[in-house]
Formats: C-alpha cells, sequence, structure tokens
C-alpha cells in the first residue's frame, strides 16, 4: 500500500519546510518536493500542517480505581485519542501486590488487544518491591516494557517505602529501565484527608485542600534525593505546581538526570472549577488536584524553556453519574481522574502555539519527540523521517475546534472543556500510513493497533 501526502508543510521538532510525503507499508519512503511517483491513495495535504501523530505517555484505559473502573477502554479511549490527532498511546498495567509483574502485563495485553486502533505500548506499575518484583524489572525490559511507576502516594494500595523506591531505582539503572514517579507524601495526606472529614469537610474541593503542592514538592524532592543516591534517571509524572516544578530546574541544573511531564489540566484549569455550584466540582477530582491559577503561568515557562519535557494527559475518565457519584457523601471516595486523550493536542496548540507561547517545532517536541525519545520508540514514533511509521497528522492552523460532550469521543458524561473553541483542527490521521480519522469519520479498524516493544532508557 502506497500512500503519497502532496503539498504538505511538514513540522517535526526540528524541521519546518514543504514537501510530500511517501508511505509505502506503513513506513516513511521518501520526502521530497514534487515526488514523481505512483500511489494507492494521494491526499492534498496544502494549507495543512503536516506533523507527526501525537504521543500519549500516560493514559488509563479499563483500570480499576475505587470500587470501579475508568470509562474509556482500549476501543474507545484509541478511538477518541485519533480523533484528537494521538496515534501513539502508553498505559499502565499494574503489578498488584501479591502478583507477579508478567501476570499484570499479559492481563493488560488481553484488555488491549482486538480493541485498540491505534499503537500501544505499556509502563509497569510496581505495587511491591520485593525480592521477585525487583528480579522479574529484567524480564519486562526484555519483552518491551522499559519504564516502570512507582508511587509515594495511596498507602495500602500503591505506595512503596523509600527504600524499596531507592532498590527499584538502582535496578532500573542496572537494566536499563526508567523509573516514573507519583510524586506526593501520601502519608501526610492520609492524615489531612482524616482531619478534614473529621470536621464535616466533604464537599469535592477539600480533595485539593488536604493534598496541597508542598505535599507534592516534598515527594519530588525526595524522589529526586533517591535518584541521585541511585545513581539512575527519574521522570515525575503529572507535574501540577510550581513548588514541584523548583525542584525539577534544581536537580536539573545540577546535571541529574530528571525529567517531567504536565498535563493540560493545569495548565488550562484551577483551583476556582472545584468552587463550581453542587457536586460538579468532582469532574475535577484528580491527584494531583488543580492548583491556583498562579502556578499556570509558570508551567507554561517550564515547557517553553525544556524545564518540563512532555505534556501527557492522565486520562482516566469516571462517569459523574454512575462514578463520581460515589463521593458525594465524601471527597475521598470521589474516584480520581478525568478525560483529556481527545482534547489535549488542540489545548495545547491553542495555548502554545497560538498563544505565542510555545513555537511549532517545540509543539511537536512536547507533544510527540520528546515522549517518543523518553520512552524508547523514537525514531520509529515522534517524527517525520525515512524510515519512521507513517504516523502522520494533517492540521488545519487556520480551522477551529468546539469541545463538548456532545462532539467528543470519549466515553463519559462530560467534558472538563466544556463549550471552548480552540484555535485549529485535526483534518486527519494516518496511522502506519493508513487513514484512521478523515474529519468526522473513523476510518480505523478496531484491533488494528500493534503492541510496540520499546527499547531501553538512553538520555534523550
Amino acid at each position: 500500500m502506497k500512500t503519497l501526502i502532496r503539498n504538505g508543510h511538514v513540522v517535526t521538532a526540528t524541521d519546518d519546510y514543504h514537501a510530500d510525503i511517501l508511505i509505502v507499508d506503513g513506513v516513511i519512503e521518501q520526502i521530497g518536493k514534487t515526488l514523481l511517483v505512483e500511489a494507492d491513495r494521494e491526499i492534498d495535504a496544502a494549507g495543512l500542517l503536516v506533523m507527526p501523530g501525537g504521543i500519549d505517555a500516560h493514559t488509563h484505559f479499563d483500570m480499576p480505581f475505587g470500587g470501579t473502573t475508568s470509562s474509556d477502554d482500549f476501543l474507545t479511549g484509541t478511538r477518541a485519542a485519533a480523533f484528537g490527532g494521538t496515534t501513539t498511546i502508553v498505559d499502565f498495567a499494574i503489578q498488584q501486590r501479591g502478583h507477579s509483574v508478567q501476570e499484570a502485563f499479559e492481563t493488560w495485553l488481553g484488555k488491549a488487544e482486538g480493541k485498540a486502533t491505534i499503537d500501544y505500548g505499556f509502563h509497569m506499575i510496581l505495587s511491591e518491591a520485593t525480592s521477585a518484583t525487583l528480579h522479574d524489572m529484567q524480564g519486562m525490559v526484555d519483552q518491551g516494557v522499559t519504564s516502570f511507576k512507582m508511587f509515594t502516594a495511596y498507602p495500602g494500595v500503591f505506595m512503596v517505602d523509600d527504600g524499596g523506591i531507592f532498590k527499584a531505582l538502582q535496578r532500573a539503572s542496572d537494566i536499563g529501565g526508567l523509573i516514573a514517579m507519583h510524586a506526593e507524601n501520601g502519608s501526610v495526606i492520609d492524615v489531612l484527608v482524616e482531619q478534614a472529614l473529621a470536621q464535616g469537610h466533604t464537599a469535592p474541593k477539600y480533595h485539593a485542600l488536604t493534598r496541597p503542592p508542598e505535599a507534592e514538592a516534598e515527594a519530588t524532592h525526595r524522589g529526586i534525593v533517591l535518584a541521585s543516591l541511585a545513581n539512575a534517571p527519574l521522570y515525575i509524572v503529572h507535574l501540577s505546581s510550581y513548588h514541584a516544578l523548583d525542584e525539577v530546574v534544581q536537580a536539573r541544573d545540577r546535571g541529574q538526570l530528571v525529567f517531567a511531564e504536565t498535563c493540560p489540566q493545569y495548565l488550562f484549569l484551577s483551583y476556582d472549577n472545584y468552587e463550581e455550584p453542587g457536586f460538579d466540582g468532582a469532574k475535577y477530582v484528580m491527584s494531583p488536584p488543580l492548583r491556583p491559577k498562579e502556578h499556570q503561568a509558570k508551567l507554561w515557562k517550564g515547557l517553553g524553556t525544556n524545564d518540563l519535557q512532555v505534556v501527557s494527559t492522565d486520562h482516566c475518565p469516571f462517569c459523574m453519574k454512575e462514578q463520581k457519584a460515589l463521593g458525594r457523601d465524601s471527597f475521598a471516595k470521589i474516584p480520581n481522574g478525568a478525560p483529556g486523550v481527545e482534547t489535549r493536542m488542540s489545548l495545547v496548540y491553542d495555548g502554545g502555539v497560538a498563544q505565542q507561547r510555545l513555537s511549532l517545532n517545540r509543539f511537536v517536541e512536547i507533544t510527540a519527540t520528546a515522549p517518543a525519545k523518553l520512552f524508547g520508540m523514537f525514531p520509529k514514533k515522534g517524527t517525520i523521517a525515512v524510515g519512521s511509521d507513517g504516523d502522520i497528522v494533517l492540521f488545519d492552523p487556520n480551522g477551529s475546534t468546539y469541545w463538548s460532550t456532545k462532539t467528543a469521543h470519549m466515553r463519559v458524561d462530560y467534558n472538563p472543556y466544556e463549550g471552548r473553541t480552540t484555535v485549529g483542527s485535526v483534518r486527519m490521521v494516518l496511522s502506519r500510513g493508513e487513514v484512521i480519522v478523515d474529519g468526522e469519520t473513523f476510518c480505523g479498524r478496531d484491533g488494528r493497533g500493534q503492541f510496540l516493544k520499546r527499547s531501553s532508557f538512553k538520555n534523550p
């Protein structure tokens, strides 16, 4: 199968030029001016940006949490991702206490196979650091799962003590793995939650008030120190506050291999959303929580200066009626998470490029290239180059997108960005040369997505 994209304005993390692109059997074979070749399908990209397909390195499809399961599975979640211009996701398999990492890997493969419409990889959540779990990390790396998530939050469920985290960091350093850390001081947060409930504070806003930014900064600092002692790289997930960002900046200024992502919700939403009438604040219950608006400018600056390297989503949706409602009598029972896999690319383009906070090249870097490099997918994914997969988004910079529950494709009964119009629109999406989204039409096939065997960590 040959697909030829003509007349495109090609943008990568480093390049900006006009050219034609020939994709043969899913792989980019030629790039050049006015290619004189025949193809099975020609696509005229005149007036459109031709960019690498987005990579969302932080999703939670079909994930059990808080007595329920995230409402998007690998079918609906990857389809929504595709409509938003994302062609690759990295989800989280969960090693449950007393169970092996191999069992978790096979369970999550089973969730994705036959459903995923775009390519996917996995991080492995380590809920304990036993001798068996640490030993089996090598087997995961051998099978292409080269990153491991650990928590300093959720005592009794996911939280691992400092000694266990330190051992996992040492092990990851030895085998070419990368530890991704959820950094909040879970022990302190649990005390604050208990005290708030004892005082009768049950409304959704107390989720944020009991998870202060200082608790995120302390855990971020602690993780950075442990990584330094272990001589290991570290990746901080869903960084939400300038307090935590300051810790990352100081470590990077010292030359330490510390990387961090933020998410659109921390760039566009704020604590004010928790003050919405009635129970509506539950829509925004996620961990870490939304911060006051003054954090946003510093996070944008961090993206512009490469103190933050990636924008992912932490997509973990729960419907208001059947799921978030579990916490009507207590904010501590509200399932943590919100939708975002479909809105990410458009939001970041709107707030970054259209507002002149980010260049086009930097936009591509933080939404595609950097996650591809950090998580062992580059140059197969994350760029437009001969030999790379034909994962491409045709984006109209002069278009616009209106966001609503009625128009989005995520399987959830609300949209955090309801009523927002963003500059630019996704016109067409190709995954390995196959058109899977054409305007409002989904052209892909359920289960066509392939598992990505990722390579070991290399300093990008």
